[in-house]
């Protein structure tokens, strides 16, 4: 045995819930991916062990990879003063008994609770990231007072916090003593796994007929296999299947996409529109569809194991979040050399450059979201542009080695 080698470091991630956003999508890919052997660090050794409340597909993934987790139910995202109380004394009590190297609490509340018991358990490490500071959200005044405090105070209470864009970057170095506390650390992932074309695309087909909703039917087959919507569009003979990957929450503003979606129909554009995630914001988005009378034109195809894969079947991709860190489906879409329309909030701008990578537009705005559709639909070679600008660019730039090394460094705060 090599007495020079230094003893395995626990690291215990803590998060809200157990479905599939971006954020446990975070915390899975640092938890199967910390490094046996850190490079320049040979001797350095780390166990993850994730925390989460209720179960879902975050812990059927983790359970897949072989990691250990903790479910305590009444960490979940909303406020509630009991189940707050009764959550934050099981994380003391955990934290004590596991006693962890570092403690990595990611979501806003959980983030808080969690590294108030860190602290009381005397954890030697504590890390919070910031996946958007809810004080960005549009509430009224008393709430983001509040809001803004309690964010101020997990940062004080971590001993460094990481803020996954520049824009959160900066907001936090802005709040009172937290300026040496940030820590600037973009996601990144592995190139995905894509399907091709032609079977992605008749997968989605295939769900959303399910739905109501027909695509392609009747129509010449499609023999690209690129994904590009610059090699397949020119004879207008498929339909303009745009794609939403992401949980149906009220961050995610899927309505105003869907507004948009209705603009494009009055044009006599053949738009199809499919949103792969699920979530509580399921059933007013239904009502909406039958409000705008899209139900032969939106398909909610609910959560779809390994989504990403199936991208090339789009011709493009919307994210019309009000909120957002630095979303990874913008990031996926890049590695699949697609044309996205995204909501400039959060980290979206350090990734998309407007009209060269993909077009950028303001919040809440369904009219811009259908002009910037309406452009890559009648331009192809512009939207083959944009595909392939983005592509170089989160290849170059949002890798998810890149990603795992700079957490590591903050674990060990060099």
């Amino acid at each position: 045995m090599n007495e020079n080698k230094k003893p395995v470091k626990k690291i215990l991630y803590v998060i809200t819930k157990s479905n599939w956003g971006g954020a446990q999508r975070y915390v899975y890919d640092l938890a199967v991916n910390l490094p046996q052997e850190q490079s320049g660090h040979p001797e350095e050794q780390y166990e993850s062990v994730v925390v989460f409340g209720g179960t879902g597909p975050l812990a059927l993934k983790l359970a897949e990879r072989g990691v250990r987790t903790v479910s305590i139910p009444n960490i979940g995202r909303d406020v509630s003063v009991f189940g707050d109380i009764f959550g934050f004394f099981k994380l003391l009590s955990l934290f004590k008994k596991e006693k962890p190297d570092v403690v990595h609490v990611n979501s806003s509340k959980v983030g808080g609770l969690g590294a108030l018991a860190a602290r009381l358990a005397r954890v030697p490490r504590i890390v919070f990231t910031c996946h958007g500071w809810p004080f960005n959200e549009n509430r009224n005044f008393l709430s983001l007072s509040v809001i803004k405090f309690l964010s101020w105070l997990t940062v004080m209470l971590a001993h460094a916090t990481i803020a996954v864009s520049m824009r959160d970057f900066h907001d936090g170095k802005n709040m009172l003593w937290a300026k040496n506390k940030m820590i600037l650390v973009h996601n990144g992932i592995k190139t995905p796994d894509f399907k091709e074309r032609t079977e992605s695309r008749a997968f989605i087909a295939d769900m959303a007929k399910e739905k109501g909703v027909v695509i392609d039917e009747n129509k010449n087959n499609d023999k690209s296999e690129s994904g590009a919507i610059g090699e397949n569009r020119g004879d207008r003979k498929k339909d303009f299947l745009i794609g939403a990957i992401g949980e149906l929450h009220k961050n995610k503003a899927y309505e105003y996409a869907l507004q948009a979606v209705y603009a494009l129909k009055q044009k006599n554009i053949p738009v199809k529109f499919v949103i792969l995630g699920g979530g509580e914001e399921r059933k007013k988005l239904e009502n909406k569809i039958r409000e705008l009378a899209l139900e032969r034109n939106v398909a909610l195809l609910g959560f779809v194991g390994n989504a990403p894969q199936y991208l090339k079947a789009f011709d493009a991709i919307v994210l019309s979040s009000i909120k957002e860190g630095l979303p990874y489906v913008v990031i996926e879409a890049g590695f699949a050399g697609l044309p996205i329309v995204a909501t400039n909030v959060g980290g979206v701008g350090e990734i998309i450059d407007d009209m060269k990578s993909g077009i950028l537009i303001q919040t809440r705005k369904p009219d811009d979201i259908a002009s910037a559709l309406e452009l890559i639909y009648k331009n192809p070679d512009r939207a083959l542009s944009f595909g392939v600008n983005l592509k170089e660019k989160v290849e170059r730039e949002f890798s998810l080695e890149k990603m795992v090394e700079e957490t590591v460094g903050v674990y060990e705060d060099r």
